[in-house]
């Protein structure tokens, strides 16, 4: 039942990066696919996520649900082990979502702010993504009892920096490829141009994180192996499916989900570990039974809906904006 409960989260958390990333993406790379005095285009541009964003942030909603409710003792280690990548997270991600939803409320008013804050707020959350991942892939900065050390400075080592550029390209990359879909014609030249662009970053970071990773990691599992070469796949799906977008972006969705899985698996049945010895396991991590049991109750039929809803909305707005399209943002 335990490794169940994990596979949910997994897979949740796997669906947030799948789905969230290209609204991340687009976020960063809004000032690049539009003149800031062109309104009208960053509208459609910001229109190509609209339909989508909110509900893409329910399944990290989702996910959070699941770390309290079934695995209360692994939140408590994790969130003060990275606290101050936690508070950045969260700063970036009020900043991104209210910043999008508040662009265009006054239509006459000055813009540019808004469109500064979307940015920002989106490459910080990134950011602090890339750090939080990278961290848990290395080991979080914990002493031997699992508290968290007193060296905030240790949160931002070099591995952890190479995960928060590579999530930057990798999310820009998706956001690129998600554009090449749904986005505006006016700016098709401009975003094949970036896509191209991106995409050696992303293969660079694959390949380094890769190789630092197995040098750094003593005690992987099979399973991280499995994933990482999911993850190499999926590149080159993008890599040579370019011409087919409709091809080319669940590849790009599944390739920003794999990191999520890698922790996951990474270790399995340890979920948790540090440079000082210290582990974690996912029995150990997990709630009671009963409690299991009666958070089952909801988290099915709730699943489900999640589903369903991301599903209905993708076949309802799976053709590209034009001037005639509903803009929600």
């Amino acid at each position: 039942m335990v490794t169940i409960w994990w596979g949910v989260l997994g897979l949740l958390l796997g669906g947030y990066f799948a789905l969230a990333g290209y609204d991340y993406g687009v976020g960063m790379l809004l000032p690049a696919l539009s003149r800031s005095r062109d309104e009208a285009g960053q509208r459609r541009v910001l229109g190509a996520v609209g339909p989508f964003f909110l509900a893409n942030e329910v399944w990290l909603v989702a996910a959070v649900g699941v770390l309290f409710g079934a695995f209360p003792h692994l939140e408590g280690r994790v969130f003060a082990g990275a606290y101050v990548l936690v508070v950045l997270l969260l700063l970036g991600l009020v900043t991104f979502t209210a910043a999008v939803q508040l662009r265009s409320r006054h239509p006459e008013g000055n813009r540019r702010g808004w469109t500064f804050a979307i940015t920002a707020g989106a490459l910080v959350t990134t950011v602090s993504w890339g750090l939080f991942l990278g961290n848990l892939v290395r080991g979080l900065p914990l002493d031997a009892q699992g508290r968290p050390v007193d060296d905030v400075l240790a949160l931002f080592n070099p591995y952890a920096v190479l995960w928060a550029l590579g999530f930057t390209a990798l999310f820009c990359l998706q956001g690129l490829v998600f554009l090449a879909v749904r986005g505006p014609a006016e700016i098709a030249g401009r975003v094949r141009r970036l896509t191209r662009s991106s995409l050696a970053p992303v293969g660079v970071f694959l390949a380094i994180a890769t190789v630092w990773g197995a040098f750094s990691v003593s005690d992987g599992s099979w399973a991280a192996l499995a994933v990482v070469a999911i993850a190499f796949a999926a590149y080159l799906t993008v890599l040579f499916g370019l011409r087919r977008p409709r091809l080319a972006l669940p590849a790009a969705m599944l390739l920003s989900a794999c990191p999520a899985l890698l922790v996951g698996v990474l270790r399995f049945p340890v979920v948790l570990s540090s440079g000082t010895g210290y582990q974690l396991t996912v029995d150990q991590a997990a709630t009671t039974p009963d409690m299991a049991a009666v958070i089952g109750w909801f988290a099915a039929p709730a699943l489900l809906v999640l589903i369903t809803v991301q599903w209905l909305t993708w076949r309802a707005n799976r053709r590209p904006v034009d001037e005639k399209s509903l803009l929600h943002f």
